[in-house]
């Protein structure tokens, strides 16, 4: 049997090694178009920042190193540039000379990966303007860096490649801003868990500037001016694009493949395309959606290896499937983890679904235990089934536990609310006898049997203020004094029983407190004393941060560090 690749990385090396394991005999060949056939992607931003030193680091694997371990054979700087369905040959270019030969195959894996989306605009072929990518991309902008020792960089796009390059240059003494149109960074996040981020960002001197439109670059002797829609001129001393990613497909839609949404490679569950002994994996396929069931594209390197490791299978006569893909991920920006997985609400509602939210703050580990940090998580579940959608968590240690905890309890089936009953590992340097993933069950399964009724951030700006409801706040005196929702009395949870005089039980209760834990217990004591309550989900903390960086993004709030990096 013998097999041509067309790719290497995560998901064409993946599929090859596998092959290998599983038929000694087979001749497998590997073409790809870099000079690099199986590199750490997800590093090429801390190259760049010297986090990771040596290049060789970088690459996993090289020709050579494969051929004698693998017995496979590796042909790098070369690209396959058009496939004979019937006759089942590829024509493969050598880059280097423009050579073309012909290659047959018994079996065909796609896997050329994505693209780097570049603004359509004026003076984007300048030299300072990079995009990353490839090894290659990361070792130009490295070289410019250490050579021309820039001291102001645009980052057009606040995805993992932008935020992560963009901490990056800021970690060399850089000064760094972020462009980009939607008006928060990571589309894996709600607008309203992005505000840690976007808080985290300007502690560190890094400007944002939100519902920006590229029109053009302009060439300046030492620099590059960002030309925006509204007149305004950025000047920098080098740009980096990461506007996002487009599968690349033009060598399946030439050879008429079947393409999904945004043109991707439309494969079956054994990652079979439209045509025969042709598969298909990684960053260019369209899968289904794990949660939703619908058609995605989720370029993601987990995904991709996972479904080389199928194609393998299927190709040497096994029956493996893709179960879909809910897209967790994780960045690590500066000392902060931002996570998801499954949906966000934004998706859900999009989506047409009946569903519900829990936002809940709490510590990493014991708060007894030093060192404990907070950390926001945010869990959407269906109304009607109490299916988990997703979840995001933004914090400092803990956070990656956390949402492997949620995406597994998702694959798995468990209801929102029985994240009550894990068994999960607990000793206090780690975690707390009951867990955040515990919290948050026993939040849904409060409000699914009527214990609590909550309101939400987006409610408050809604709120009466004209006495028809009670607002009450439940902190101490001091916390209120630093900083309170307009409208809120405040009465501490500990003299509460004895002042259930001064309210009145004809009118509707919304209580708040600085996480949303003391406004629960208050909720409880008013509810047993016949007040009709309501619980604030997430707390002032959420509020006050949400607030502020709407504020700050306006130009309305001075850019102040954040204090106490999230401590308890």
């Amino acid at each position: 049997m013998k097999v041509v690749i067309v790719g290497g990385v995560a998901g064409g090396a993946t599929a090859a090694t596998r092959i290998r394991r599983l038929d000694e005999h087979a001749q497998i060949i590997v073409i790809e178009r870099s000079g690099y056939i199986s590199y750490a992607n997800c590093g090429l931003p801390y190259y760049i920042g010297g986090v990771i030193g040596d290049p060789e680091d970088l690459t996993l694997q090289t020709p050579e190193s494969f051929f004698r371990r693998f017995q496979i054979d590796v042909r790098v700087k070369q690209e396959v540039t058009d496939i004979d369905v019937p006759k089942k040959t590829v024509t493969v270019k050598r880059l280097e000379d423009g050579e073309e030969y012909e290659e047959s195959y018994d079996k065909l894996i796609l896997s050329p990966g994505a693209r780097p989306v570049r603004p359509d605009v004026p003076g984007i072929g300048q030299e300072r303007i990079f995009s990353l990518r490839t090894v290659e991309d990361t070792f130009l902008i490295r070289a410019f860096v250490e050579e021309k020792k820039p001291k102001t960089a645009v980052v057009i796009g606040g995805g993992f490649i932008g935020l992560e390059t963009a901490e990056n240059l800021c970690d060399l003494g850089i000064q760094v801003t972020i462009v980009q149109r939607p008006d928060h960074v990571l589309n894996t996040l709600d607008a309203d868990m992005a505000a840690f981020v976007h808080a985290k960002l300007r502690s560190r001197g890094i400007t944002r500037k939100t519902g920006a439109n590229i029109v053009g670059f302009e060439e300046m002797p030492e620099g590059v001016n960002v030309l925006l829609k509204d007149g305004e001129r950025l000047e920098a001393d080098m740009v980096l694009t990461a506007v996002g990613v487009s599968p690349e497909t033009s060598l399946a839609e030439k050879a008429g493949l079947s393409l999904g949404i945004k043109k991707a490679i439309a494969v079956n569950d054994r990652m079979e395309t439209s045509a025969p002994d042709i598969y298909a994996v990684g960053d260019a396929v369209m899968v289904k959606h794990s949660v939703t069931g619908r058609d995605a594209v989720i370029s993601l390197a987990g995904p991709a290896n996972k479904q080389g490791r199928i194609a393998a299978d299927n190709i040497c006569g096994l029956d493996s499937r893709y179960k879909g893909s809910m897209g967790s991920s994780v960045i690590k920006l500066f000392d902060m983890t931002a996570a998801s997985t499954g949906l966000t609400e934004k998706l859900a509602k999009a989506a047409g679904i009946s569903y519900d939210k829990v936002v809940l703050s709490p510590a990493s580990h014991a708060g007894y235990y030093p060192g404990a940090k907070v950390m926001t998580m945010k869990v959407v579940y269906a109304k009607d089934t109490l299916k988990i959608l997703g979840a995001q968590i933004v914090g400092y240690e803990g956070v990656d536990k956390r949402i492997d905890v949620i995406a597994t309890a998702i694959h798995a089936g468990v209801k929102a609310d029985a994240l009550k009953d894990l068994d999960l590992a607990y000793a206090p340097p780690y975690s707390s006898a009951k867990d955040p993933v515990n919290m948050a069950g026993f939040m849904i399964e409060n409000i699914e049997t009527g214990k609590i009724k909550q309101f939400h951030n987006d409610e408050i700006d809604a709120l009466p203020k004209d006495g028809s409801v009670t607002l009450l706040d439940v902190r101490t005196p001091m916390e209120y004094r630093r900083g309170y929702v307009d409208g809120f009395i405040n009465i501490p949870l500990d003299d509460l029983r004895e002042r259930l005089a001064e309210l009145d039980r004809k009118k509707p209760v919304y209580v708040m407190c600085q996480s949303g834990l003391r406004s629960y217990l208050a909720c409880r004591i008013l509810m047993q004393n016949e007040f009709d309550c309501y619980n604030f989900s997430g707390g002032y903390r959420f509020y006050e941060c949400v607030v502020r960086e709407k504020l700050a993004a306006e130009g309305a709030y001075p850019c102040v560090p954040l204090p106490a990096e999230g401590k308890v």
